[in-house]
């Protein structure tokens, strides 16, 4: 398999360029630029940490950024194994007793193929919608769940306050994509994903496909979902009563759109620090917190609607939104520049909700 770490080496010195100029160059330190090269996940303080760099790293040496983060990914798959209960087949209940002789075996061949000649279509308990329906529904429950899903399909988890949770399945060609409250997820074919359903930053499901065409999307997708916590879940959805209309903004402020959707939902904001700075973040309705921060250092916050920075010196922190399974890179200002900046939801007069960067005095 080839080495994403390999490809960034190997291009970089394509370009005669050193670590310490990319490193200024990129905002990315230059000890995370030699753990991408070496491959080494441990100088990271979090996984998307290491993919939003990556990312950056790729797109800045102009490699296929994609093609690096499968490389990652199927990287990641090989080390870390299936969990056993993924992989684990139900046990019968009644185990017949095998005869051994050649008249068992014409025996258990006559019954397989009255079986299948005369069989009426399956039916699956946890099916609650017929299967004449375009969409059918599945409830979860903490038993592993295995079934063949298309799309439209939808998974529905029981919740604490809303009554239920519904998954959609967005894809089914190459990748298999869920809709959650917390974003859009993507798993590929044999591979193991962690999915945090309600956006509270702790994993609550694992879902392992091991069947997707990549020419044929109705051909749908084999897959199997475990529960982490049960099924009492509580959506962390984002209180759209709390988003402003666009009308509402103060026009005067630069404004940038950074992600456009049908709903709001809690997105994650990282910063990197580069040198000593006194940063101060309001998250939400809650109270703003001070803190002064040093060279390689980092801040993290994973808002429901919106969140207020304020920066001493915005030259060297670099930004990171990760909303919808996408990475928003914002740069940084320029040197001695004092920031204030809000990167919230607001809601446009066609009913669509947009993530956006404004620029306060």
């Amino acid at each position: 398999m080839e080495s994403y770490g390999e490809i960034l080496r190997q291009a970089r010195e394509e370009k005669n360029l050193e670590l310490d100029r990319i490193a200024r160059e990129t905002s990315i330190e230059e000890r995370f630029l030699k753990g991408l090269e070496d491959e080494d996940s441990g100088v990271f303080p979090g996984e998307a940490y290491l993919t939003g760099f990556l990312r950056n790293y790729a797109n800045f040496l102009e490699v296929d950024s994609e093609y690096l983060l499968k490389l990652y990914h199927n990287k990641q798959l090989q080390e870390a194994p299936v969990p056993v209960e993924l992989l684990r087949k139900p046990s019968s209940k009644i185990i017949a007793p095998l005869i051994a002789g050649i008249s068992a075996l014409v025996v258990i061949v006559a019954v397989v193929l009255i079986f299948v000649f005369t069989r009426k279509p399956e039916t699956d308990e946890n099916v609650l919608v017929s299967s004449k329906s375009k969409t059918r529904q599945y409830e979860l429950t903490d038993k592993k769940f295995s079934q063949r899903v298309y799309k439209g399909d939808q998974l529905i988890i029981p919740s604490d306050n809303d009554g239920q949770i519904i998954l959609t399945v967005r894809d089914t060609l190459s990748s298999l994509g869920i809709d959650t409250p917390a974003g859009v997820f993507y798993v590929e074919l044999s591979e193991e994903s962690e999915i945090d359903v309600n956006g509270d930053n702790t994993s609550d499901m694992i879902v392992y496909v091991s069947d997707i065409s990549s020419t044929d999307a109705s051909r749908g997708a084999e897959i199997s979902v475990l529960l982490h916590h049960g099924v009492a879940l509580t959506v962390a959805d984002s209180d759209v009563d709390e988003i402003p209309f666009a009308s509402e903004l103060d026009n005067k402020h630069p404004q940038k759109v950074i992600l456009e959707d049908n709903r709001a939902y809690p997105f994650t904001v990282n910063a990197s620090f580069r040198a000593s700075c006194l940063f101060r973040d309001k998250v939400d309705r809650e109270n703003s917190v001070e803190s002064y921060f040093s060279k390689g250092e980092v801040f993290t916050a994973s808002p429901h609607n919106g969140i207020r920075l304020w920066i001493s010196n915005s030259n060297v922190v670099s930004i990171t939104v990760i909303a919808d399974s996408k990475s928003f890179d914002l740069g940084m200002g320029t040197a001695g520049q004092v920031l204030v900046e809000d990167i919230k939801w607001i809601k446009d007069t066609d009913g669509k909700y947009k993530l956006v960067v404004i620029e306060l005095d």
